[in-house]
């Protein structure tokens, strides 16, 4: 009778169909609960994969903001202006039979050369060191071979004239004091970021009138811009003038008017719309 009773007991867990009509209802709640339950775990599992497939969308910026009909637009702004720092560079080069020598004879020059500067209202930040070479110099032969001649120190400096007007006053006393070679002049502007705003303002504006313009002439609307592109030259300079003075040419040569000119800044841009 106990293994009857435990069989019958195990047939009612499971929903049997034997018994009384009252045991039967009783048999079914237990496995209407647990397929309740396994179908909300499989609807909670649906949904969670759902929201981090949205998130995985949302997440890339723009991503759902691309149009299916769009037109695309640029524009340039130019801006001239004047600059306000002339960029020098000088160089010492000497040579001597032994490296001390070329040496010692180098730096009595270039010191006497930045002692004029600072004298002339240059600041110490506007004075720089760009290179300082030693090597030793040939001559070669016809036959292909080579005589050591001494040894050659070569020192540049980069200077920072921010009064223009003095820029012509520097270049003839820094050659005067021994410098024997001028690498080049830059004219450039210390601070060109608003030069570089209006023409970016001058850019946009360009675009947006195109952009008008083409939707007008397409019967189209404009809904929305969904991308900006810039970009931008360098500001053209003075070209570089490269030259060599020879010792006690420039002592007795006046200081040369070196005209500034303006530079220009110039930015693109490029727009794209949604239309419809």
């Amino acid at each position: 009778m106990e293994d009857i009773n435990k069989e019958g007991d195990k047939k009612e867990c499971c929903g049997g169909h034997h018994g009384m009509g009252g045991h039967m209802g009783m048999g079914h709640k237990p496995c209407a609960k647990i397929m309740l339950g396994i179908f909300i775990l499989v609807l909670t599992i649906f949904v969670g994969f759902k929201a981090y497939d949205a998130f995985l969308e949302s997440k890339y910026i723009g991503g759902n903001l691309q149009a299916e009909h769009n037109i695309s637009v640029d524009g340039t702004g130019e801006v001239f202006i004047k600059p306000d720092i002339a960029q020098i560079s000088v160089s010492v080069t000497e040579k001597a039979a032994t490296a001390p020598d070329a040496q010692k004879a180098s730096t009595e020059k270039i010191n006497a050369v930045v002692k004029f500067l600072k004298d002339s209202g240059i600041e110490d930040k506007d004075i720089k060191t760009t290179s300082y070479n030693i090597y030793p110099d040939y001559n070669y032969t016809q036959t292909g071979g080579r005589i050591f001649t001494g040894y050659v120190v070569t020192q540049s400096l980069d200077i920072k004239v921010r009064k223009m007007d003095d820029a012509g006053k520097i270049l003839s006393g820094a050659t005067e004091k021994g410098a024997n070679s001028i690498g080049g002049i830059n004219f450039v502007v210390d601070n060109e970021d608003l030069a570089k705003e209006q023409a970016r303002k001058q850019a946009i504006d360009k675009a947006k009138e195109k952009a008008n313009k083409i939707a007008s002439d397409l019967g189209v609307s404009l809904v929305r811009l969904v991308s900006f592109n810039e970009s931008g030259n360098s500001p053209i300079y003075m070209a570089k003038d490269s030259f060599t003075m020879g010792a006690g040419i420039a002592s007795s040569a006046p200081a040369p008017v070196i005209p500034t000119g303006e530079n220009k800044i110039t930015v693109s841009v490029s727009l794209t719309y949604e239309i419809r």
